[in-house]
């Protein structure tokens, strides 16, 4: 916090996310059902300025996310997970569009599509699609129209400015656009049953027959898949499962309070332990935010340490649930018990995709480099 005045936007941006997170965190077990979509938490983003926040200082936002190091970004992550996971899904989604947007974006579409984060549009990026039935532009470039779907898609019929790829039939590469939505439309989430993140709105969205126009692409062919931001940027959604591991362990912690169990060795171990895993979360973490954001590091050298990062952040998530869950014991898997549904959000959102092809890329990626292993991911890295 010292780095930041009272009057800094991105101290302003935090202490948005701690009465966001605190708002959040007493709502989650009434929005935690199917189709359950956390709309008052939403509104407070709006209202706080959050989903303003990542939008560049030129084009009116605090432009978050554009510090060095991306401290402040990390914090604000932190913070909305630890109030609910859902909200840090879909709030993480809207920052990695808005990211997009500046990096890819003409000025032109820069300043509108800017222009509607500041009046409170929730963006959203879908690139995973059904086996068959992906999307696609039909018709010329200038006048054609879409047809297909995106699945897993988060926020689906409430996002209402999606930023999809999409195949062009005769064109090489894969297009990046983003599309304009009506809330409650198109959007089916009658498939998304799992057992945690309930209140994220994940499910499928059917774009066929909207119009295509070629003001909706940003960038090159392919700009979406680049590197390191593709892979690099995952360092994000690592920030809001730190916060989500932290609000574990504060309920793990507060049951051994409550019952007066803080007497107990073999509790305290366990706490210590859990205590260890949260902490080298958190550092993994911030470093991770510091190296994805640093231009001078290999892109390659980025994309091995935010894989690293993904992974002792999921290792350090299931260490957590397995050691709060063995000291609570059955009430942590009963309803209304402050670890039952943090656990499931939990466990459900660690579950991100190619963990060993992370792993092993990055290890390629560490064998071939010269070198001291010290100073892989230093100023001496090239």
């Amino acid at each position: 916090m010292d780095q930041w005045t009272r009057l800094d936007p991105l101290y302003e941006s935090e202490a948005a996310a701690r009465e966001i997170a605190a708002a959040a965190s007493a709502r989650a077990d009434a929005q935690d059902h199917d189709h359950g979509f956390p709309q008052d938490d939403i509104a407070d983003l709006v209202r706080l300025g959050l989903l303003a926040a990542p939008v560049p200082v030129d084009h009116g936002g605090a432009g978050l996310g554009t510090e060095p190091g991306a401290g402040a970004l990390a914090e604000v992550l932190r913070l909305v997970g630890y109030g609910s996971l859902a909200l840090g899904r879909l709030y993480e989604g809207h920052v990695n569009a808005l990211q997009l947007i500046a990096r890819y974006g003409t000025p032109d579409r820069r300043t509108r599509l800017f222009a509607d984060a500041r009046a409170g549009h929730l963006f959203g990026v879908w690139n995973t699609e059904p086996a068959e039935g992906g999307l696609r532009i039909e018709g010329p470039d200038a006048d054609g129209h879409l047809r297909g779907a995106k699945t897993f898609a988060s926020g689906a019929g409430f996002v209402t400015r999606a930023l999809v790829t999409a195949r062009h039939p005769g064109r090489a590469g894969t297009a990046m656009m983003v599309v304009p939505l009506e809330a409650g439309t198109r959007a089916d989430l009658s498939a998304w049953r799992a057992q945690g993140m309930r209140a994220s709105a994940t499910g499928t969205v059917d774009f066929t027959g909207l119009a295509f126009e070629a003001d909706h692409i940003l960038g090159e062919p392919d700009d979406y898949f680049r590197q390191p931001a593709f892979s690099g940027g995952a360092w994000r959604f690592a920030a809001v499962q730190l916060g989500g591991i932290e609000a574990v362990f504060d309920a793990w912690r507060g049951h051994l309070d409550r019952l007066g169990r803080g007497g107990d060795p073999h509790q305290l171990a366990r706490l210590g332990e859990g205590a260890i895993a949260v902490e080298g979360a958190r550092l993994w973490v911030e470093r991770g935010a510091r190296v994805a954001s640093d231009a001078a590091m290999p892109p390659e050298r980025v994309v091995a340490y935010i894989n690293l990062v993904r992974l002792a952040v999921e290792r350090a998530g299931l260490d957590v649930l397995q050691l709060a869950q063995r000291s609570v014991g059955l009430q942590g898997f009963l309803r209304g018990h402050p670890l039952e549904r943090r656990s499931r959000d939990l466990a459900t959102y660690l579950r991100q995709p190619g963990p060993d092809h992370a792993l092993t890329s990055a290890a390629s990626e560490i064998l071939r480099s010269g070198g001291m292993g010290g100073d892989l991911w230093t100023e001496n890295a090239a």
